[in-house]
């Protein structure tokens, strides 16, 4: 792990060092809001400033869980997380897949109580942000301030399109919907490219993410090759067919709200 104080450029060596690390492992995050805004480098180096440690989890492991009121909010600098809720049978549903440049518990900054947990995906990197420290951010960033609320808005959106999709999409269509969104996203961040991603989780969490069977999303995805809209098999998943795909899934990307304008 490394901390950082709030004296980032101005110290040693060996802080030049610790800040050099942070702003790599902060670039995803940067590139998110830079597709949306502008952002200064006064403002990126507010966010360095008031990141604190690098943690590593592995696959399976919590971040945070239900009933904690966390004093910090987590960054993913690397690999996928997800927010899920567990119910009284041992079942779980995924409510989203969080991607590097994700903050993955923004809320609890003001919510405080957490009413869900969030788990590692895939093994990964994360960076933790005091709340006081966040709190300095925004007293001082106005901007900033929006473009944080800015985040936890277009959590919002991916929430409302999965609440759609639940309710009135197919099992296979929210699979296909799913695959799409998760292309876009990559490849905004420059993570994906000609149709191809990574795409390092388990059946039984893509499975969780629809809200179906582990059994019934092996279908699925049997009759989405069927079909020649994709090759998957664990490991990068390969779009043979965007429009094909988008279409049967009813995709469109306008709630991921891709489009740079001031804020």
């Amino acid at each position: 792990m490394w901390a950082a104080d709030c004296s980032v450029g101005k110290g040693s060596g060996t802080m030049a060092m610790i800040t050099s690390e942070i702003d790599d492992l902060l670039q995803p995050f940067f590139r998110k809001i830079l597709l949306r805004d502008e952002l200064g480098m006064e403002e990126q180096r507010a966010i360095a400033a008031a990141a604190d440690q690098q943690i590593h989890f592995s696959a399976g492991e919590d971040l945070v869980r239900e009933g904690d009121r966390p004093m910090r909010s987590m960054l993913v600098a690397s690999g996928f997380t997800c927010r899920y809720r567990l119910l009284a049978d041992g079942e779980r549903q995924l409510t989203a897949i969080h991607l590097p440049g994700d903050f993955v518990d923004l809320h609890s900054f003001l919510l405080k109580e957490m009413d869900h947990s969030v788990g590692a995906l895939t093994d990964c990197t994360i960076i933790t942000f005091p709340h006081e420290r966040l709190v300095k951010v925004t007293e001082r960033y106005p901007h900033l301030t929006r473009l944080l609320w800015l985040l936890t808005l277009l959590d919002g959106a991916v929430h409302r399109e999965w609440l759609v999709g639940m309710g009135r999409l197919s099992a296979t269509q929210r699979t296909a919907h799913l695959i799409c969104e998760m292309y876009i996203r990559l490849e905004s961040l420059g993570l994906a490219n000609d149709r191809r991603f990574g795409f390092p989780i388990t059946q039984a969490a893509l499975a969780d993410a629809v809200g179906i069977s582990t059994v019934h999303v092996n279908r699925v995805l049997q009759e989405l090759r069927h079909r020649a809209l994709i090759v998957w098999d664990g490991g990068p998943m390969q779009i043979l067919d965007w429009a094909a795909l988008a279409e049967a899934a009813e995709f469109d990307d306008l709630y991921l709200h891709l489009v740079q304008e001031p804020r």
